[in-house]
């Protein structure tokens, strides 16, 4: 049986880099048990001073564009260099267990031996779009630990991409090429928030294919973004070959660089969108708690039935609410 740990061990763990108590402590922001959610509350109280000095980067892209390949590849880059690097992935939430499916451990097995490396899967929960209810939370004891790098991994579904981008630095989105019809499948709200793109498998004989998708893509960006003030440009790696990483860390870092008050504003603007989303989150939660199960489905049923309009419906569960 693990011992209990105060506020103090996690805090004093996380300052030596302890590996496992930052993995317990990850473990406990993500709890919704109201006495480890106190406890978390007070270790990040504690140890908010000693974040914000982490590169924050946002990894997306479609199922089978390669996210966990490109995220080992350069996560071994950036690691080669001497840099510590996180990875906080979001997995897909099992349905009959309520755990992580996707076993990100398994899918970078060379990355998660690497000694300046730390991979931790979360199950996204029934969170929006799929991103892990404390990832936030999580991404600032990787920061408070010291890791140089802390990369979030999307599931790549619904409307996680826009969600993690609201809590990044920068947003890269992997696109494959020779996949169809790609443009018109990808959403426009995720390319009117993406930093950068780049275009995975760029190695074999699809040079021509790999050329063509990067001019279609910045020629969509150019189009999208015009009015934007910063048009993402696209580059090109692979994950086997390792050819192209070393310009694509290089067009993060400059990306960074040039950006350094932008960031700041948008690391507090992303602050108090956190804020007031855990404040929904909350009324959600209390509007449950207080409004019978019973009375929910026999409005849901009015509605269906057309007896009384959403908005009256709306208006009679908020009065109980209120009440």
């Amino acid at each position: 049986m693990k011992k209990s740990l105060t506020v103090q061990d996690y805090a004093k763990g996380i300052r030596d880099q302890d590996r496992t108590i930052l993995g317990r402590a990850i473990t406990l922001v993500e709890s919704t048990n109201p006495d480890h959610q106190k406890l978390a509350q007070e270790l990040l109280t504690i140890l908010l001073p000693e974040t914000g000095k982490s590169k924050r980067l946002g990894i997306s892209g479609t199922p089978g564009v390669g996210k966990s390949t490109f995220i080992e590849a350069f996560g071994k880059h950036l690691t080669s260099l001497g840099n510590k690097v996180a990875v906080l992935a979001v997995d897909p939430t099992s349905q009959v267990s309520g755990g992580s499916i996707l076993g990100d451990k398994t899918r970078m097995n060379e990355l998660a031996i690497d000694p300046l490396a730390f991979i931790r899967p979360s199950p996204s929960g029934e969170t929006l779009g799929g991103v892990a209810r404390r990832t936030r939370e999580s991404l600032l004891l990787c920061e408070a630990f010291g890791f140089d790098y802390v990369l979030v991994e999307t599931v790549g579904v619904g409307q996680s991409e826009t969600t993690v981008a609201h809590m990044v630095d920068i947003f890269i989105m992997l696109l494959q090429p020779g996949a169809g019809d790609d443009l018109q499948g990808i959403k426009r709200g995720i390319l009117e928030v993406v930093d950068l793109v780049v275009v995975t498998k760029d190695d074999g004989d699809n040079q021509k294919i790999i050329q063509k998708a990067k001019y279609d893509y910045q020629r969509a960006l150019e189009i999208l973004r015009h009015d934007s003030g910063h048009i993402p440009k696209v580059h090109s790696c692979s994950a086997i070959t390792k050819a192209g990483l070393p310009e694509v860390e290089n067009a993060i870092e400059s990306f960074l660089a040039s950006r350094k008050q932008a960031i700041l504003e948008r690391r507090n603007n992303q602050n108090i969108d956190w804020m007031f989303a855990l404040v929904f989150e909350g009324l959600k939660h209390s509007f449950h708690e207080r409004v019978s199960e019973s009375e929910i489905e026999k409005m849901k049923s009015q509605v269906m039935n057309q007896t009384v309009t959403a908005p009256i419906a709306a208006e009679r569960l908020l009065k109980l609410f209120l009440k």
